[in-house]
């Protein structure tokens, strides 16, 4: 049995922000890493003004990451289209980018990573892994993302009747692509789901889509479903002519957006969406997760183990805002009634709800 005073599952942004505190304040870890090299997750990739002001504490430059910036969002429905600007100006940007510049500056700063290691169960405070080994932490902080934890599942009412699933696929853009995204997201709503399109630093646009399994079941299959709502909408459809008919479609099923961890246990920091799971059409999903390993770090810096039931009743009381409203602007996106509201959907609104869906600063 290893013993470190504080094991970090995951090198993600909750897991990579964590250990980059702990690093700074000088206090002993380990982080382990399912994946022997940093993968694309499925994700957006946007970063919000809240997001890059999180990022800056953690000592990450925004250029570093992508130096172009996203100033406006257009949103469709039906055959109805808004736009706004953003509040201030925010990131497109990989996972692959941003994980690989996370964790490469919690090494830098001397967090020792180990990769390859699958935690396959949690009982209490013992850690065990795939190959057989378990690890004692005095302190555990769980940043294994959307992926749970056998002993630390998330509950299955928390996924619904009509669970939802992810979709990604990137596009290599023509050039109108490319001028229509200049500058800007697409965010495209239709009935049990919605989709949003940016460009990100390696030249490719990332279509990511939020679906309901019935949706999906109807359709068929992910390129059924992508062919079925180029057809339904021809805003999203002459996009989705560019996907090549040999591209990955990558998928996550069963994600349980709008639940919280309520509860507090010692010794053990849930953190990212093992904390809570905010609609993605809000986008606020990576900055969630890096405020939660920098709220988390630093409660652990200030009174150790101890801290970490109230901190993560606290941590829920932070979500409940954002996750609460972006709940029901899911809720309308989703349902026939958006293409009828969209008209009324002003740009002063329109920022009013992306200010309000970001989780606060500390």
């Amino acid at each position: 049995m290893r013993r470190t005073p504080a094991l970090i599952v995951g090198g993600g942004l909750a897991g990579a922000a964590t250990a980059i505190k702990l690093a700074r304040a000088g206090l002993p870890h380990l982080l382990v890493e399912r994946s022997r090299e940093t993968g694309d997750a499925i994700c957006g990739g946007f970063l919000s003004w809240r997001t890059l002001e999180t990022l800056a504490e953690l000592g990450i430059d925004p250029d570093a990451l992508n130096p172009a910036r996203v100033t406006r969002a257009r949103i469709y429905a039906g055959a109805r289209r808004a736009e706004a600007a953003l509040p201030h100006p925010a990131v497109s940007v990989t996972r692959r980018r941003l994980d690989t510049v996370l964790l490469a500056e919690a090494v830098r700063l001397g967090t020792p990573v180990e990769r390859g290691v699958s935690v396959r169960e949690i009982d209490g405070m013992t850690v065990r892994t795939a190959d057989g080994a378990t690890f004692a932490p005095d302190a555990l902080f769980l940043a294994s993302g959307k992926h749970d934890v056998r002993g630390m599942a998330r509950p299955e009412a928390a996924r619904g009747a009509d669970p939802t699933l992810g979709l990604r696929v990137r596009i290599t853009p023509s050039p109108a692509l490319r001028r229509s995204l200049e500058g800007g997201i697409e965010l495209h709503l239709f009935d049990r789901g919605y989709a949003g399109l940016a460009m990100q630093e390696d030249g490719t646009a990332n279509l990511c889509l939020a679906v309901h399994r019935s949706r999906l079941q109807a359709a068929g299959s992910p390129a059924q479903l992508l062919d079925a709502l180029g057809r339904e909408m021809p805003a999203l459809g002459e996009w989705v002519a560019l996907v090549d008919g040999a591209a990955t479609i990558d998928a996550i099923a069963n994600v349980p957006y709008g639940w919280r961890e309520r509860q507090g246990v010692d010794a053990m920091f849930r953190l990212g969406d093992q904390a809570g799971v905010i609609p993605s059409l809000a986008g606020e999903g990576m900055g969630i997760a890096l405020a939660s390993g920098v709220a988390a770090a630093i409660a652990y810096v200030r009174g150790g183990p101890d801290t970490a039931a109230h901190w993560q009743e606290d941590f829920a009381r932070r979500l409940a805002r954002p996750i609460g409203i972006a709940g029901i602007v899911r809720q309308v996106a989703e349902s026939t009634r958006a293409a009828w509201l969209l008209p009324l959907l002003r740009p002063a609104l329109i920022q009013v709800i992306a200010n309000a869906t970001r989780i606060g600063h500390t």
